[in-house]
């Protein structure tokens, strides 16, 4: 249900059109008013919320319409009832109803009416559309969003009027109802037909791809990113966003679903979504050179079948799991890892990718995550002097199958909080669950409150023990830092976030770059205040998007967490960290499986081993994994020097100019055949020569290509 106040809702929702009928046959007025209220109110607050309830009593022919005529049946019924069946309002209220949902028909096709000729055949942002098409402004919000909900309640008035006769036995007020409800409603059917014809609806959809392709020929992309893939895998592309905001050559984003193009994260690069294969595929794309895939997908064929472009598998995560070393990778031109641990993976699998295929480019994304420079000098039991060892411990979730190695949360994570929170000389526990904790396992949920619980209980007996001092007059400043910040950002992404509906939002797409990079700048001072705002001693549990997670491996000086991506992408620290063997694998069977964990304290669920781990933080020369941890992170992640963005950047335009290359070599040919063609022919430049392959085909052509 969601909450407690929603399964309050529902019940009174669902108790409450039983004892309609019953106020009905009694007869009661009162009665009827009052559980006619009750559904009412209700109903809305379980549509406010989106309830899960609600939306499935559709599929039990209990829907929002459904409910509405029922309470005006029995509304009639309760006229019968008072033995009013003879009089005007019966007829009237009957009259009335029918008209009432007479007009639910026009309103409902209108309403589907305008959304679909509002819904682009290409959604955009950072397209210049504006100055090439013109597009025209929504509705009013109010038009059309809930528009069915508002519809159906505007027999309001009505029931209420009817209820007023009933009680008052003068059909004055019923009738003053039945109108407000009638007129109300054929003005708000009235209000929308404006908006399907005339200059109020947008071009339609051949004018929408000139004008895109008209944008194309003038910026003349050279490098695309191209995703496909469910609103919940949104991260997938957003985590390549800064690496293609920072690249040497002209970028592309090319997304085929509305639903991630909503839940991407703003970025300067231009975007567009084209949710129509045929419309991709007529696309002039004719300068790009690099088509970069983060996903292995169906949808990727409608790209990778041009053949002047070449395509690269740069995937969304380095890790020892299958997707790395899929079979479907054989189909790019080139597959790029992090570093030489993807190239091993992809040796040992023998899945048909060559090795000569494969290009180590480092980890762009990970260029936020500092270097360990070791704890600072000085003593680190007190906590007054700032220096006691930060521990992060980021357990990942318990996954769908139920596997015990997925988390460690259930059976280890009290045992190592726990050790933590009682380690002497003390440290700081930083505890940031995964933030589908508890959504599959009960038990992993009731173990995550359970160490809430500690961590709290911690931070508050560690306020009163005298060892740890606050510097109040700097954590208020830092307070005030994060409140006059957090009210700015809420002024700059309160409007952005305002988009209207598709068709303005690819309209007024157009990224504020002074807006875009004062957000970032306020997001890092907001980190550094946030930090800023309590004791460097306190205990704390972070959840939520910010602090983001690399921000947390920043202040640690070592982590604890389950095998995930998390620990590949801790290793760029080259910070002390340990993993828990929550299957009980065994430390060397463990290893053996899990790259990541070489150069890892392995804790069991007893988390025994956990000294060792805070003996290599507070004293670096009792850390003999040190040497392992740099050389994992070579492995894993591939050199300091050059950076990584330089190395993707060098593979890129490398990339380019093999396309370049083979573009060159295969007009040569062509021109050449085709002159031999025109030999004899009186004026040889009426022939039009052969030319590269392009991508544009018609509706019919290569129907086969076109998955839905």
């Amino acid at each position: 249900m969601g909450s407690a106040a929603e399964l309050a809702a529902a019940a009174l929702m669902l108790l409450g059109y039983p004892a309609l009928m019953l106020a009905a046959l009694v007869p009661s007025v009162t009665a009827f008013a009052a559980a006619a209220a009750v559904t009412y109110l209700a109903d809305h607050y379980l549509h406010r919320r989106s309830s899960y309830l609600v939306n499935r009593l559709s599929k039990v022919r209990a829907g929002l319409s459904i409910r509405f005529l029922i309470r005006q049946l029995l509304l009639i019924l309760l006229l019968a009832r008072l033995a009013l069946a003879d009089d005007l309002i019966y007829y009237g209220a009957i009259a009335c109803f029918i008209a009432f949902y007479g007009l639910q028909a026009p309103h409902g096709a209108l309403v589907t009416l305008i959304r679909n000729r509002r819904r682009m055949p290409v959604a955009t942002r950072n397209v210049d559309l504006a100055s090439r098409i013109r597009i025209p402004d929504a509705p009013a919000r109010g038009l059309l969003s809930r528009s069915a909900e508002k519809m159906l309640h505007l027999d309001l008035a009505a029931v209420v009027g009817i209820l007023v006769s009933a009680a008052t036995e003068s059909a004055v007020a019923g009738f003053v109802g039945i109108g407000v409800t009638i007129a109300l409603s054929s003005l708000y059917v009235l209000a929308l037909m404006p908006y399907v014809r005339g200059r109020k609806t947008p071009p339609n959809a051949e004018t929408v791809l000139a004008a895109v392709d008209d944008w194309l020929a003038g910026y003349r992309p050279e490098t695309v990113l191209y995703f496909s893939g469910s609103k919940d895998s949104a991260y997938q592309v957003n985590m390549w966003l800064e690496t293609m905001e920072q690249l040497d050559s002209k970028p592309l984003i090319i997304l085929r679903e509305r639903a991630i193009l909503n839940n991407m994260a703003p970025t300067t690069v231009p975007v567009i979504c084209v949710p129509g294969g045929v419309h991709l595929m007529n696309m002039d794309l004719s300068t790009v050179r690099v088509a970069l895939y983060a996903a292995n997908v169906g949808k990727n064929i409608h790209l990778l079948r041009v053949p002047t472009m070449k395509h690269v598998f740069i995937g969304h995560g380095d890790s020892d799991k299958l997707a790395s070393v899929n079979p479907f990778s054989k189909v790019y031109d080139e597959v790029w890892t992090a570093g030489r641990a993807g190239r091993d993976r992809y040796a040992i699998a023998d899945v048909g990718v060559r090795d000569d295929d494969i290009v180590e480019v480092g980890r762009p994304q990970l260029a936020p995550i500092q270097t360990w420079q070791g704890v600072p000098e000085g003593p680190r039991g007190g906590a007054a002097d700032g220096h006691s060892p930060t521990v992060l411990y980021a357990p990942t979730w318990e996954g769908w199958d139920g596997n015990p190695g997925n988390t460690s949360i259930v059976l280890a994570g009290e045992n190592i909080v726990r050790q933590l929170v009682q380690a002497d000389p003390p440290v700081r526990v930083l505890y940031k669950p995964h933030p589908f904790t508890g959504t599959v396992s009960k038990e992993a949920g009731a173990a995550h409150r359970r160490i809430v619980a500690l961590v709290e209980q911690a931070a508050a007996e560690r306020v009163t023990d005298a060892r740890f001092k606050p510097d109040a007059a700097a954590q208020a400043q830092a307070k005030a830092e994060l409140t006059r910040i957090e009210a700015r950002l809420a002024e700059l992404s309160g409007k952005a976030g305002d988009k209207g509906d598709e068709a303005e939002a690819t309209r007024d797409g157009l990224v504020d770059v002074a807006k875009h990079e004062e957000i970032g700048r306020l997001r890092n001072e907001w980190n550094d205040a946030y930090w800023r705002s309590f004791p460097t001693w306190e205990h704390r549990v972070i959840t939520g998007a910010e602090p983001r997670l690399y921000d947390c491996f920043n202040v640690s000086d070592a982590m604890v967490s389950d095998i995930s991506s998390v620990v590949s992408d801790f290793i760029a620290s080259g910070k002390p960290y340990a993993v828990t063997d929550s299957a009980e694998l065994g430390v060397e069977e463990f290893k053996r499986q899990n790259t990541a964990v070489r150069a890892a304290v392995i804790l069991s669920n007893g988390a025994a081993e956990l000294g060792g781990l805070l003996d290599a933080v507070r004293d670096p020369s009792a850390d003999p994994l040190a040497g392992d941890r740099k050389e994992l992170k070579r492995y894993l992640l591939g050199p300091d020097e050059p950076t990584s963005l330089v190395q993707f950047n060098t593979a890129v335009a490398g990339l380019a100019l093999k396309a370049e290359t083979r573009n060159a070599g295969q007009e040569s040919p062509a021109a050449a055949g085709a002159v031999d063609e025109v030999e004899g022919a009186e004026e040889a430049e009426e022939v039009e020569l052969a030319v590269v392959p392009g991508q544009r085909v018609t509706a019919a052509e290569d129907s086969d290509d076109v998955t839905a």
